[in-house]
């Protein structure tokens, strides 16, 4: 009895390992185009909202990744679906630093992201469908705060080893989280759900999104005020708004980012834990609240350490938010497509919100280059959106990982 237990435990804890693992390097490789796409401007001679473009390209094209992977995942099982996405955005992330124009390198971003958006719903659904009840809200923020910890991997890369890399050496390095697999293969086991699920009778993909596209719209719109509110707060204000705007120095900007990557992985479990005992969107509500009350402080000017305390705190909140999303959409899915659901509503968000980098550039330059106004139109107005979606919207806390849809 006690050997059976342990072996569930082992088995859960490696499956939350991996999915963390992948979510991480995953989140990794995405942020080391953050942190060097002025510099790959340069080098292929076009402007910075060129290269902003490059990255909206990455996060539209992962929605066609998490459908496909995604349906594969819901054939095929979890895990091998999950070595293969791992391997594939690490090959593309290698594949970025050998781009010889800029045309080249949009083709392979676009790659990198279809590869990119398998991983969260596959690796979500396998952890979710693995581990016990009472572990979902804290594992939920684990997982999610893989997503601040290759943020925060991919600022160590940058604050002490890109003056010796270059920006092409940064992506070559991207291609170390192709060693995750050797982890997967050898210590990871098929999601029990799954198994139980592919041995009954397989229902149409398509007809399950039918059937439930109240659901799907709803997890759509949900998803894009997320995805808003993360890349919203991040993908350009360690450069753009720090480093442009403000003037803070290379040391100033890294210190910066990873003190609010900190937060953000700390607000992840928070909020994850959080959940378990007051419900999902209450949560994510309390999460919206805090950001509200730091967001005039995080994007005004100020000296480097108020700034950074303002960003932790923000971050702490906005991936507070997002560490209750694994668990909420994986127990609001339907059984029979969970490979699918999460990760492609996920990524229909991320295609709608990938507007956000050349937006928030765009709104700065009506406004003399103003950073910080745009970072706070932006943050402000989506965590209210994030609130009412919450409190109008469904929740199904503890539901059963095996029990499938009525027909």
């Amino acid at each position: 009895m006690n050997g059976t237990i342990a072996g569930n435990v082992a088995r859960a804890r490696n499956a939350v390992i991996a999915a963390y693992l992948g979510w991480t390097l995953d989140a990794f490789d995405f942020f080391i185009l953050i942190f060097t796409f002025d510099d790959v401007a340069k080098s292929f001679g076009v402007s910075v909202t060129s290269i902003a473009f490059a990255i909206t390209l990455t996060l539209a094209t992962r929605a066609a990744g998490a459908f496909i992977f995604g349906r594969l995942a819901d054939r095929y099982g979890r895990k091998p679906v999950l070595m293969l996405v791992v391997l594939l955005y690490s090959f593309f992330e290698a594949a970025s630093g050998f781009a010889w124009s800029f045309t080249s390198f949009l083709v392979i971003r676009a790659l990198f992201g279809i590869a990119m958006g398998g991983e969260w719903g596959v690796g979500s659904s396998l952890a979710m469908e693995t581990i016990p009840v009472r572990w979902r809200g804290w594992v939920s923020g684990v997982l999610q705060a893989g997503y601040p910890s290759g943020y925060f991997l991919a600022t160590l890369l940058f604050g002490f080893v890109y003056h010796y890399l270059g920006w092409r050496g940064m992506f070559f390095a991207g291609a170390a989280p192709a060693l995750l697999v050797f982890f997967i293969n050898g210590q990871v086991e098929e999601s029990p759900a799954f198994t139980t699920l592919h041995k009954g009778t397989q229902v149409s993909a398509w007809h399950l999104l039918a059937k439930n596209f109240k659901l799907v719209v709803y997890a759509v719109l949900m998803m894009t005020a997320f995805n808003f509110f993360s890349h919203g707060t991040q993908d350009i204000y360690p450069k753009l708004f720090l480093g442009q705007q403000l003037q803070f120095t290379r040391a100033q900007i890294t210190n910066i980012s990873l003190l609010y990557n900190v937060g953000a992985v700390l607000g992840g479990i928070l909020f994850g834990l959080l959940s378990q005992r007051i419900g999902r969107r209450y949560s994510i509500i309390a999460a919206c609240v805090l950001s509200l009350l730091v967001l005039y402080f995080w994007a005004h000017t100020g000296t480097p350490v108020q700034i950074g305390i303002a960003a932790f705190f923000m971050q702490v909140a906005v991936q507070g938010a997002w560490g209750v999303a694994p668990v909420h959409l994986n127990e609001l899915s339907p059984a029979e497509i969970r490979g699918t659901f999460p990760g492609f509503v996920y990524q229909l968000g991320n295609f709608i919100a990938s507007v956000n980098a050349p937006l928030q550039v765009a709104i700065a330059a009506r406004h003399g280059g103003d950073y910080g106004y745009a970072l706070t139109l932006t943050a402000g107005c989506v965590a209210v959106i994030l609130m009412l979606l919450m409190l109008f919207g469904p929740e199904a806390r503890n539901v059963s990982m095996t029990a499938r849809s009525e027909l």
